[in-house]
């Protein structure tokens, strides 16, 4: 699949005669060698010659190399300097700390630092819990990755891993103006990263874990929700599963049929494969076939891992053991978390009439959409260059939103559920259909509409779990106070 991408874009800065045909003819130029024209410049016009400003969009590097030979090839044009946009959007990184408060004299200082901050210290000191009003624990959280399973790239390590982290924690900001700031830990040791966690936690009111491969990623959470007293979130897991079960309600919708009563095949048991076949689960599917690298699990086979043993105990009652291949005849869904192209046109013809196909490893799927599109109804993918984007960020930044609104320690269930209806409901029914099955993670009502389902949630089972009038007024506080949030949340991302 070589679809020309904004993450492959360039631009060429290119001399060219002076005519009126130069900008059209560079055009035709770049069109011909397979690129998509996003802007063309005039930088710079003398009597002879122009500086033109060409930007496009390629599929990699060999691509660009190409569009740059392309140009060079033609009748007095010279290509002076090739930029790339990705990387310059990089260059310092992409976030900087930025003081809430002005500094402008003395009495300033004196009352953001010493001698008035003194106070602040010992009302916390005396008071920890203070500490959420009184500091950025409020509204910070901490993205924290080992590099160990980053995106598709693999064990790349926690300096590799940073970009994506800053990206991370820039999405938090834009969608939900929740402030959070990369951790890149230069450990893969399980109990040492337990414990720098727990060691950074009083900063935070929350953890998001990162690209940390499985099986370890699944202790690491289970660990620290035990340990901690913030609410801590893998987000490869349950941000994952909360997309996929908003997008799948809807694409139900379109084809008229029920999660209760579809063949679901997931391709894929680490940590999305496993958190979404457990949330599936959760919302009533019945007839789940999970597969790995050697085929269907089952329970007639012996595994090493809790979580392969928990799928073979919950999913597949028929006992199937055959190939990821076989068990797509007939299904109605694919799901796919695993790797490029592994399965092909005659496993999508193969499934069942109106059938669902997403697609979601990245950065190639599973199979090329355009391919599945031939036989599937509907047809999602983890990128944004296909419609139906399945990603994560329609989730995570609402979800944290009102986990920090509701000043809740845990996650539930019910509040991943609420999470995927309120993604799911904000497609209208008369937008329904088998290209729009989710919206757009630019929608600005989405963060907002997560985090008031997530806080209610939190709420409610803060006031199941007490049983008292007094749990009964702090959830309708919670409730209040997380719905101011998400209204100044909804405020800040329309304007």
């Amino acid at each position: 699949m070589a679809n020309p991408s904004p993450g492959n874009s360039i631009t060429l800065r290119v001399e060219a005669p002076s005519s009126f045909t130069a900008t059209s003819e560079l055009a035709a130029a770049v069109g011909a060698a397979g690129a998509a024209i996003t802007a063309l410049d005039v930088t710079e016009s003398h009597h002879e010659t122009l500086v033109v400003d060409v930007t496009c969009n390629t599929t990699d590097q060999d691509h660009a190399d190409r569009v740059k030979d392309a140009l060079n090839a033609l009748d007095g044009v010279t290509v002076r300097n090739v930029s790339d946009r990705t990387f310059l959007m990089h260059l310092g990184g992409k976030l900087e700390v930025v003081p809430k408060v002005a500094l402008r004299n003395r009495d300033d200082l004196s009352r953001a630092y010493t001698p008035g901050v003194a106070r602040v210290c010992l009302a916390i000191a005396e008071n920890p819990d203070a500490a959420r009003n009184l500091t950025v624990k409020r509204n910070t959280i901490a993205v924290v990755t080992d590099g160990s399973a980053v995106l598709g790239l693999g064990n790349i390590g926690p300096a590799a891993a940073l970009p994506v982290m800053e990206g991370k924690a820039a999405l938090f900001k834009q969608f939900a103006n929740v402030d959070a700031w990369p951790v890149c830990l230069d450990t893969q040791d399980t109990e040492e990263i337990i414990k720098i966690v727990k060691a950074l936690a009083p900063v935070y009111g929350g953890v998001n874990l990162e690209d940390i491969a499985a099986p370890r990623c699944f202790e690491i959470e289970n660990r620290l929700r035990e340990e901690l007293d913030i609410p801590v979130f893998h987000d490869d897991q349950h941000g994952t599963a909360i997309v996929t079960l908003a997008a799948l309600v809807n694409a139900l919708r379109v084809v008229g049929k029920k999660l209760s009563e579809v063949k679901i095949v997931v391709s894929g048991v680490g940590a999305a494969g496993s958190a979404i076949i457990q949330l599936l689960k959760a919302q009533g599917a019945q007839h789940i076939i999970a597969a790995g690298r050697s085929g269907a699990i089952h329970s007639g086979e012996k595994y090493d891992d809790e979580h392969r043993t928990w799928i073979a105990a919950n999913t597949n009652a028929e006992g199937f053991d055959g190939t990821l291949h076989e068990a797509l005849k007939g299904a109605d869904v694919f799901i796919g978390v695993s790797a490029p192209h592994v399965i092909g046109e005659e496993q999508v013809a193969s499934m069942a009439d109106k059938a669902i196909v997403f697609a979601m490893a990245n950065p190639t799927p599973e199979i090329d959409p355009t391919v599945a599109s031939r036989h599937a109804a509907v047809v999602a993918t983890g990128r944004s260059d296909f419609p139906n984007q399945i990603n994560n960020v329609l989730a995570f930044p609402g979800f944290f939103r009102g986990l920090l609104d509701a000043g809740a320690s845990d996650i539930t269930p019910e509040m991943l559920v609420a999470a995927a209806e309120a993604i799911a409901n904000r497609v209208a029914d008369d937008e329904l259909n088998a290209s729009y099955i989710i919206p757009s993670v630019f929608d600005p009502h989405v963060a907002a509409d997560v985090a008031s389902a997530v806080a209610n949630a939190a709420a409610a089972a803060a006031h199941a779990a007490a049983g008292t009038g007094i749990a009964k007024a702090t959830a309708e506080d919670s409730t209040e106070e997380a719905a101011s949030a998400a209204a100044d949340t909804a405020a800040l991302a329309n304007a």
